[in-house]
């Protein structure tokens, strides 16, 4: 929807409305709605998990800017989680700019990043990012999206999940959805082990009006729906396995799944390795990861198992809306 649009719709001259406009998507601004949305979902996290508050630490970040790390441990439900906010601004290094084939090296970045390791096998790992960066008025974009890591693969919050995300990209476009679903499954993939990561999500990267014929305005309007759907969307799943009985097989093969997710984040995952190359809070980059995994050489789950199974689903441009 264009400013003339959404003029003619609320009854606003152009004059009156086109300042307010642009000021939503500065900088400021998307900042501002990213820390209001680590704070929703923080109180829904301690909400569903019933034990456990969340830890803050302040941090500034040498070169400009800085965050706000929350982190949870040893909760009801939860073993490990985080919801980190941050806002950095500086000089970008020279690999970066060569990366992004840019001239300019002032920038600035803001999002917010989850990582949540669940208690249970039986309930999956979550990850979601929204992000926002900027060298310009010209060179700025969106980036982020929200992906689900089951130790154990059930069809039913698979299709619950994927239906959540499909019902947030269409209210943005009906291009979203498969376009973002196809960039999950391709990201979120393990080469060495030819497996993906889990079941997928949504995944996008450098969103802008030329690529996706929205404009800044709505490609904000869809970064800050994305952010809040997660926590509705995380607890449902918590309060549906929560409860479930498990055994010591069950969390040998939770910490098996736990390795494959370390070794996706220590070897391909972009904002780890952006974080790392930009001067970032290591705490906060590497809480990401699980507070136990292991790896067992040659481990192969036994023929016919649960384990098996999900080990077989782990595959690129499956259609879990009608698994």
């Amino acid at each position: 929807m264009d400013y003339q649009t959404i003029v003619c719709r609320m009854g606003l001259s152009a004059l009156v409305l086109l300042p307010y406009i642009c000021r939503m998507t500065t900088k400021e601004a998307i900042a501002s709605a990213y820390r209001t949305i680590q704070d929703e979902i923080c109180q829904a996290l301690e909400s569903a998990d019933g034990g456990a508050k969340f830890e803050e630490e302040l941090w500034d970040r040498e070169g400009g800017g800085g965050g706000r790390t929350r982190i949870i441990q040893q909760g009801n439900v939860i073993e490990k989680g985080g919801v980190n906010f941050s806002a950095v601004h500086g000089q970008l290094p020279e690999n970066i700019k060569k990366a992004f084939q840019v001239s300019d090296d002032q920038f600035f970045a803001t999002g917010v990043s989850i990582v949540i390791h669940p208690l249970n096998p039986w309930m999956p790992i979550i990850h979601m990012n929204i992000r926002y960066f900027e060298l310009n008025e010209q060179t700025r974009w969106f980036g982020g999206g929200i992906d689900l890591t089951p130790h154990y693969i059930i069809a039913e919050d698979a299709k619950y999940f994927h239906g959540e995300l499909k019902k947030v990209c269409d209210a943005a476009s009906p291009k979203f959805y498969p376009w973002f679903k196809k960039w999950a499954d391709d990201y979120f993939y393990i080469k060495h082990r030819h497996e993906t990561r889990g079941i997928g999500g949504v995944f996008y990267d450098k969103l802008t009006p030329k690529n996706t014929d929205l404009s800044y305005e709505e490609l904000f309007d869809f970064s800050v729906h994305l952010g809040k759907s997660f926590a509705p969307i995380y607890t449902e799943l918590m309060f549906r396995n929560r409860g479930k009985s498990y055994d010591d097989s069950h969390k040998q093969w939770q910490s098996v799944r736990r390795s494959r997710y370390v070794e996706f984040n220590l070897v391909y995952d972009s904002g780890t390795k952006f974080g790392l190359e930009t001067n970032g809070r290591i705490e906060s980059i590497l809480m990401s990861m699980p507070p136990q995994a292991n790896w067992i050489y040659n481990y192969k789950p036994l023929v016919g198992s649960l384990e098996e199974k999900t080990q077989s689903q782990l595959l690129k441009e499956r259609d879990w809306l009608v698994y």
